[in-house]
């Protein structure tokens, strides 16, 4: 196929592109390489792709509306991953119009490029954050997403909404994809795995926020990956069952679904510590700290929708992917 896939100097867009490659799809790619974090990295993850086959590389900024409807034009894809998006959490306290501009009116260039050049699947990145105040676990897709507790997750939830919109004015299928804290090798600088790796290495303490006591969905970025690239391949239908008397988020009388993928087994804080302890063969030294405003306490994802409909099942036990980090970071880092 072709597809076009935004993010692709990103983290999960670097890994996306590189297992479509892999079974010889043509991947037009789109990344702006902003500065939110190191370059280099994004850079470094880009020249990997680079050279390859089947592979080209646009520098663009998806908030630019002339240049995304050229692009959707030129190319005219078959599918959309759409991957780019102003990421973190605390960051959005601190920055909201990259929020807005990226996430909001970047998104709404992508659904424009989509309608016009009939691509035939769209499929885009949501986030756990969209459950924000919710406490009932294990977060599932039919559950109301209506408390979020940061600009970033109303960003993502904004997206859902939108392209149920171009779902059913226009007939876009489109899928998003509720990803849970998502680890390994290549991983972004401000996620706490890269934090705590590289804190641990130099000798410096690591905060340890909610005293330690927050507990996450840790995913491996091979098996969201995986969820993508099956998700892209399975286009969604409406669903007949469908009532507006009792309406279900995670599906619509429109050609739109809601996944989450994640590992379905949520960990401790101080546990991820151990196991990077145990990784790297030192110990770390802990400033406890309270909780961070827009931060949740737990998330926990029920992925019972993906694996019914795309046979997938995330699994990778956090001390594999861990160490499987550790390695990468070691190597890249020289370290």
């Amino acid at each position: 196929m072709k597809l076009l896939v935004t993010g692709v100097a990103g983290f999960i867009g670097f890994h996306t592109v590189r297992c479509l490659l892999d079974r010889g799809d043509e991947v037009v790619g789109v990344d702006n390489l902003n500065d939110y974090y190191d370059v280099r990295l994004k850079e470094a993850r880009l020249a990997q792709l680079q050279g390859r086959d089947r592979f080209e590389f646009r520098h663009l900024n998806i908030a630019d509306r002339e240049g995304m409807a050229a692009l959707f034009a030129g190319v005219r894809p078959e599918r959309v991953i759409h991957l780019a998006a102003q990421a973190g959490v605390r960051y959005s306290l601190q920055n909201p119009h990259a929020y807005v501009d990226s996430n909001l009116v970047g998104f709404t260039n992508i659904l424009e490029g989509c309608r016009h050049q009939e691509v035939r699947h769209l499929v885009y990145a949501s986030s756990s954050s969209v459950y924000g105040a919710n406490t009932r676990m294990p977060f599932s897709v039919h559950h109301n997403v209506d408390h979020p507790l940061s600009l970033y997750a109303a960003t993502k939830k904004a997206n859902e909404l939108m392209a149920h919109t171009y779902s059913h004015l226009y007939g876009l299928p489109a899928t998003g994809l509720r990803f849970f804290t998502v680890y390994g090798p290549w991983g972004r600088p401000d996620m706490a795995l890269f934090l705590f790796t590289k804190a641990i290495l130099e000798g410096r303490p690591i905060d340890v926020f909610n005293e330690g006591r927050m507990r996450r969905d840790f995913t491996f970025v091979d098996d969201i990956v995986e969820g993508v690239v099956r998700t892209a391949d399975r286009l969604p239908e409406p669903n007949p069952a469908w009532d507006g008397a009792q309406p279900d988020p995670g599906t619509s009388r429109a050609p739109y679904r809601i996944y989450n993928i994640g590992n379905n087994n949520p960990v401790e804080l101080m546990r991820l510590i151990e196991v990077i302890e145990e990784c790297l063969g030192r110990k770390a030294e802990k400033r406890m700290l309270p909780m961070q405003p827009g931060d949740v306490p737990a998330t926990y994802a029920d992925v019972d929708d993906l694996t019914r409909d795309v046979g997938f099942k995330p699994s990778t036990p956090i001390q594999v992917g861990v160490a499987r980090f550790v390695e990468w970071y070691r190597e890249f880092y020289g370290v």
